[in-house]
């Protein structure tokens, strides 16, 4: 548990400093967001904006794990390692497309297919490690069961399926993040209250953890007191960001940080074994995607959009809402979505549902 606090708590600081620096090197070096022609035209008065600060957030959470653990003389698990791993695997990609922006002074940095190409090659490694590291247990981060609450264990993938899946899990929780990552404070405040809640998960799962014979209710998972270390870190990263993220946004975290938080979440998801309950706890993230899965279906199939414009935050800016009150409104829904999951997973519990 003091690793868990010592992680959380050093990695708002690192934050909280580490972006005010970040803001100060990154403008002198004039690294600023270049703002799409055809977006909003109230959007065009962040341009020159620092971006890339998801650099700090991914350092703090590295910093503030290990020194977390090296305080407390615990050794690194796995499970964490590889999180770590997709945390900075993602957002050395989403580096790279931020810096193209910049370097070549153009709205879109990488192409799509490099893109996915990064997300692939970190994802396909994640999966193959997370599923080949076994404790003295038998048991590795990620499991060839489908999951929800729990495993279901009468469902066993082939493992070629199951790296399938951590593919698309990883590749489309990334980009619902940074589908999201359009108005200040949007994504890092619903990012904030997600990794809060594996957080409450991680723990309640060691708590009930099969390895300390915790009874029928009991989760099987590798490492849940290491990962509530992990999600404790991104939570206060997170939450150290937003204080300058918030709007007027001083600095945008960029895909550096969205794409590292949307695999993150994946991958806390999967070494938690609750991949399915992410549906619920990121509901935000789902219903941005949506929007633009539907816009462009839509304009496909009948060449009409059904939203003013994708995703759906900028909709309601077309629309004549106020970015403050947006933001608002939908950490508000991000809210009620994590209040739900975290309902369904304690209701798990207690009832058998």
């Amino acid at each position: 548990m003091r690793a868990i606090l010592l992680a959380g708590g050093l990695s708002l600081i690192f934050s909280l400093l580490g972006t005010r620096v970040a803001i100060r090197v990154l403008t002198t070096k004039g690294y600023g967001q270049l703002i799409r022609d055809d977006g909003p035209t109230t959007h065009h008065t962040k341009r020159g904006t620092p971006t890339m600060g998801g650099t700090v957030i991914i350092l703090s959470v590295v910093l503030a794990y290990f020194l977390a653990e090296l305080i407390t003389q615990d050794v690194p698990s796995w499970s964490a390692l590889l999180l770590l791993f997709l945390l900075v695997g993602l957002g050395t990609v989403g580096f790279l497309d931020d810096y193209i922006k910049i370097a070549k002074q153009r709205s879109l940095g990488l192409r799509s297919k490099a893109k996915f190409a990064g997300q692939t090659v970190v994802a396909v490694v994640f999966a193959a490690l997370a599923l080949t590291r076994p404790d003295d247990r038998g048991q590795t981060p990620a499991s060839r069961h489908l999951s929800f609450i729990r495993d279901f264990e009468n469902v066993t993938l082939p493992a070629i399926v199951v790296i399938l899946l951590i593919l698309v899990m990883i590749s489309g929780s990334s980009n619902a993040v940074n589908l999201t990552d359009g108005l200040d404070g949007l994504a890092s405040g619903a990012s904030t209250m997600v990794f809060g809640a594996y957080t409450l998960v991680n723990i309640w799962q060691n708590n009930q953890w099969c390895a300390l014979n915790a009874g029928n209710k009991c989760y099987e998972v590798r490492d849940p007191l290491d990962l509530a270390a992990v999600a404790a870190a991104l939570t206060g990263a997170c939450f150290g960001f937003l204080w300058w993220n918030a709007s007027p946004a001083k600095i945008f975290m960029g895909d550096t940080g969205s794409l590292a938080l949307g695999g993150a979440l994946a991958g806390l998801a999967i070494t938690s074994r609750t991949e399915l309950l992410l549906v619920p706890l990121g509901g935000l993230f789902v219903m941005i995607s949506l929007s633009v899965i539907i816009q462009i279906g839509s304009f496909k199939l009948t060449g009409k959009r059904v939203f003013r414009m994708a995703p759906l935050q900028h909709h309601f800016e077309l629309a004549g809402w106020g970015e403050v009150t947006i933001v608002i409104r939908f950490w508000i829904i991000a809210g009620l979505f994590v209040a739900f999951g975290l309902g369904v997973f304690y209701a798990e519990w207690v009832v058998g549902i």
